[in-house]
């Protein structure tokens, strides 16, 4: 997978449109009745990287990015503002935010992830890329310290506690995270008249699979 661990400029993203995209097929039958199915076990997210362009500076720098990215060629990280957290937007990440697995006494990784619930039903989302610095993360209800008692791969979302978790002990963490995405064109249209006059281009960007 051919992917740049750098950040699509956050002051850019910011004022962004876009979110989770999910395929559904759907089949109607004689008697009226549908049969649903959805062939992807995860959520694809969109986003408009246009909307957060607010002067001639910032369309150079997002030229400047798209290039070095060589169009769709390359993978980046972006910062979705309405969902970066283990927790709620206007909390701070804590090391109890996420269930991430339940020890064995034997396993020593753990893929960080993110639960969203409603109702009675849940879906368990993959977070591949963490932001560096503000993993936290918990064994049986207690703190343990990164770089003592654990460390992060953040191009993986992979936490590896130097000693296994003890069988039956609760394993969670908190965290930021980005989205791992490409720009989902090759080409940038740009016009300094229709920005001046309030127009801003569209520059689509979605989701990828690491």
């Amino acid at each position: 997978m051919s992917f740049h661990e750098i950040q699509f400029p956050p002051r850019l993203s910011f004022g962004s449109s876009g979110g989770p995209e999910r395929r559904t097929e759907i089949v109607t039958l004689a008697n009226g009745f549908e049969e649903r199915n959805s062939p992807w076990a995860d959520a694809r997210r969109r986003y408009d990287a246009g909307v957060g362009l607010r002067s001639l500076d910032d369309i150079e720098t997002l030229v400047g990015f798209f290039e070095a990215r060589r169009g769709q060629l390359y993978g980046f990280r972006w910062k979705d503002w309405s969902d970066f957290k283990s927790c709620k937007p206007s909390a701070e990440p804590g090391f109890r935010d996420q269930r991430i697995g339940t020890g064995d006494g034997a396993t020593r990784a753990y893929p960080l992830l993110k639960r969203y619930r409603s109702g009675a039903q849940d879906y368990t989302r993959p977070i591949t890329k963490p932001v560096a610095g503000t993993v936290r993360a918990g064994i049986g209800g207690d703190a343990v310290t990164e770089g003592t008692h654990f460390t992060v791969d953040t191009t993986t979302g992979i936490v590896t506690f130097e000693m296994a978790p003890p069988e039956g002990a609760e394993v969670t963490a908190g965290f930021d995270f980005d989205v791992p995405v490409r720009f989902d064109t090759d080409r940038i249209q740009t016009s300094v008249a229709n920005f001046a006059a309030g127009e801003v281009p569209s520059v689509p960007v979605v989701e990828i699979r690491v």
